[in-house]
């Protein structure tokens, strides 16, 4: 997730047990595009020990076919095509999801890209743009193309991350093609993922947002996947957790009331677990010193009671909002540059 999940927040995600693979940041790509040096370090000095797939997004096939040739000089695993992205700033520039509403355009990438990389060529995809309406023909493509994997949010672009995620779809697109499926949105915890994999019968799963929110998730997947209880942590591992991403994520010589502002980005995140009536994210929004934001964290998080850490309803759900300030920690609200 851009501007998110970097360096030293993977440095952190490997600590607490880590993902099987990673993917970079997207490269943005264009005429006069070079990669960018800070998303290039996460493959250069890749600290998790795992495979790093590294993303791309835009729209210019020149470029598109320039930049896939230079990324395959670097330790990647493999080269992703960003066809999901949800952010205005990105599909008005007809990248990323704004793609899907030009699936001749789409053809023409996947072709070329297919030509370009010699190694393993993956495509993240909505469902469509407006509708899902495109969806079965942006499977024929992946399927005449024949990516090595494709990983589908079942959302469309425009619902952001409002609407239920329509699995079924999912569904679809493993029983449509003949590629890997890995399945992308709302995994938010370990039983979740068990019950994704069961419905859809994707290959696997794809984590965003769940695992800002939750480090422990990838360790209470794979002990749901051996029949075991998911340890949950307490109030006080959350907050120790939220010390170390301060630590881990602070810049050199940055200001520390810039340190707290990016600090938020991870907060509208966690924040949704954390009480149901939102008071947490509305408090740590308003902290505008390293003080004042821990002592919102210490408020909360000073106890030992189990913390499940998957979204309240109250915060995600427009039908059960409850207090007046909870209408705006929509987690649709705070996303604007993720895209899983």
């Amino acid at each position: 997730m851009q501007d998110v999940t970097d360096l030293p927040f993977w440095r952190l995600m490997t600590r607490y047990g880590g993902a099987d693979v990673y993917y970079t940041e997207y490269f943005r790509v264009h005429a006069t595009s070079n990669l960018e040096r800070d998303i290039l370090e996460s493959v250069t000095q890749n600290p998790t020990g795992k495979p790093v797939l590294a993303q791309m997004i835009g729209n210019d096939i020149p470029s598109l076919v320039r930049t896939a040739k230079e990324l395959q000089r670097y330790p990647v695993a493999g080269i992703d095509l960003n066809l999901g992205c949800p952010a205005p700033i990105v599909y008005r520039k007809c990248a990323g999801g704004g793609l899907l509403r030009d699936p001749q355009h789409v053809d023409a990438i996947l072709g070329a890209l297919r030509q370009a990389i010699e190694i393993p060529f993956t495509v993240k995809t909505r469902i469509g743009f407006e509708t899902p309406d495109v969806f079965d023909e942006m499977l024929r493509l992946f399927e005449k193309h024949r990516p090595d994997l494709v990983t589908v949010h079942a959302r469309t672009v425009q619902q952001m991350y409002r609407s239920p995620v329509r699995y079924d779809l999912i569904t679809h697109a493993v029983k449509s093609l003949s590629m890997p499926v890995l399945a992308n949105g709302d995994v938010d915890s370990g039983a979740k993922a068990i019950k994704i994999l069961g419905e859809t019968g994707a290959r696997g799963l794809m984590v965003g947002r769940g695992a800002i929110r939750n480090p422990w998730i990838f360790e209470q997947t794979r002990r749901a996947f051996l029949g075991e209880a998911a340890r949950l942590p307490t109030g006080r591992d959350v907050s120790r957790y939220i010390a170390e991403l301060y630590h881990e994520v602070k810049p050199p010589n940055v200001r520390e009331t810039a340190l707290v502002q990016k600090m938020k980005k991870y907060m509208n995140y966690l924040g949704l677990g954390v009480d149901p009536g939102g008071e947490f994210l509305h408090e740590i929004r308003r902290a505008s010193s390293e003080t004042g934001f821990f002592a919102v964290c210490d408020k909360f998080l000073s106890h030992d009671d189990p913390m499940p850490l998957e979204p309240f309803k109250t915060l995600i759900d427009p039908g059960g909002l409850g207090s007046s300030h909870s209408r705006s920690i929509l987690e649709t609200d705070v996303v604007e540059c993720a895209c899983s």
